[in-house]
């Protein structure tokens, strides 16, 4: 049997419903999906942040100390 592997991402999920139980590949990409998700949102914060012209979270805080 020969296949040809179109990209490395087929050829991950190839090796992967080989290797893993069908619970732990849904699991994976479940995981995978929350972080894709994650990422998007602290973009998006970041994007609104500099939109409002704050630092944001991510930002350093540039209060003036008082002595």
């Amino acid at each position: 049997m020969r296949m040809r592997i179109r990209s490395m991402g087929v050829a991950l999920r190839f090796a992967e419903s080989v290797l893993l139980a069908p619970g732990q590949q849904h699991a994976r990409r479940n995981a995978w999906a929350a972080v894709c998700e994650n990422r998007r949102y602290a973009a998006d914060r970041r994007h609104d942040d500099a939109a409002a012209g704050t630092a944001g979270a991510a930002g350093a805080v540039s209060r003036p100390v008082r002595r």
